[in-house]
């Protein structure tokens, strides 16, 4: 079964505009709430280890959110430039940093379909729990353009929620454990389903494609030594590497 179906697809611009009142609202909710997720923890932890940064290194984080990953790997680089669509998370993430007293970040608050570096400039890229908000024609972009980003030897790492529509054993059982953990909590269970349903359905707000796909459109993309490692519940970690010259 395909990880998503043809239509409808909201334009560009009311993608990245909901996008950002959202997580504009969510943002000191999103801060006060991520370093109690032992899951998410799990998830950062994973894409910091497969960044394999040095200190010479210089990293882009995609949708940084504020900063669960960025001030992680902030100790392992030269330099950390985290990305955020949103202003208020930009903001969370500087004064996180300051008060832990990172001094190798900026930020900038531009959405990722509009960010651009020049060729063979950054060492690492990477991103978490961010790039299945992006349309489905805007992933595979992204990679081809990360591509293009990296020196090489530089590698692209990205952590998120990964699952299809029931095309395979990984999806089905993703999906079988979501719904039979929603029944249980009854008539709120009940609702989420059909709410969460209705979005997936539609691609609206979450738009989570599998591991697999990933996978293929690292490898479409030119990365060689393309890895994909589950790590909990639906969420997985991909990771590719431009070939040295």
């Amino acid at each position: 079964m395909a990880d998503a179906p043809p239509t409808p697809r909201p334009s560009a611009g009311r993608n990245i505009a909901r996008q950002r009142r959202f997580w504009t609202s969510r943002a000191i909710s999103w801060d006060h709430g991520a370093g109690n997720n032992p899951g998410l923890l799990k998830v950062v932890a994973q894409v910091i280890a497969e960044a394999d940064a040095t200190k010479s290194e210089h990293a882009v984080d995609l949708g940084c959110g504020s900063g669960q990953v960025t001030l992680g790997l902030a100790g392992e680089v030269a330099s950390v430039l985290a990305v955020d669509i949103s202003d208020k998370m930009i903001s969370l993430l500087l004064e996180n940093a300051r008060r832990q007293g990172v001094g190798n970040v900026s930020g900038r608050a531009i959405p990722v379909e509009e960010l651009d570096f020049p060729p063979s400039s950054v060492d690492v890229v990477v991103t978490n729990y961010a790039l299945h908000h992006l349309r489905d024609e805007d992933k595979p972009v992204l990679v081809q353009r990360v591509f293009g980003w990296l020196r090489p030897g530089g590698r692209f790492v990205v952590g998120d929620m990964m699952f299809g529509r029931g095309g395979d054993a990984r999806d089905r059982e993703i999906i079988a454990s979501k719904l039979t953990l929603m029944l249980r909590k009854g008539p709120g269970g009940w609702w989420r389903i059909a709410k969460n349903s209705g979005r997936y359905l539609l691609r609206f707000q979450e738009r989570p494609v599998s591991m697999h796909a990933w996978v293929r459109m690292f490898e479409d993309a030119g990365f060689e030594d393309v890895r994909a490692v589950p790590v909990v519940n639906e969420a997985a970690v991909v990771r590719g590497t431009k070939a040295a010259s």
